[in-house]
């Protein structure tokens, strides 16, 4: 059986926690932060976990 690769965008933008959940950034912290409220840009800051119904995919281009 062939070796299998890792989805390369998913490697770079998923990270494993020491308890073995998977991590993300939030989406919309890159520009236009002038116009969100400053307890929004807090929350963006933040790590994010998936959603269950997304873990089986991401697991999968991981690898794990």
């Amino acid at each position: 059986m062939p070796k299998l690769k890792i989805h390369s965008g998913a490697k770079k933008r998923v990270k494993i926690s020491g308890t073995g959940k998977l991590i993300r950034r939030r989406a919309m912290r890159n520009h236009n932060l002038s116009k969100k409220r400053q307890s929004r840009r807090r929350l963006y800051g933040k790590d994010h976990k998936f959603s269950p119904s997304d873990k089986s995919g991401i697991k999968r281009q991981l690898g794990i």
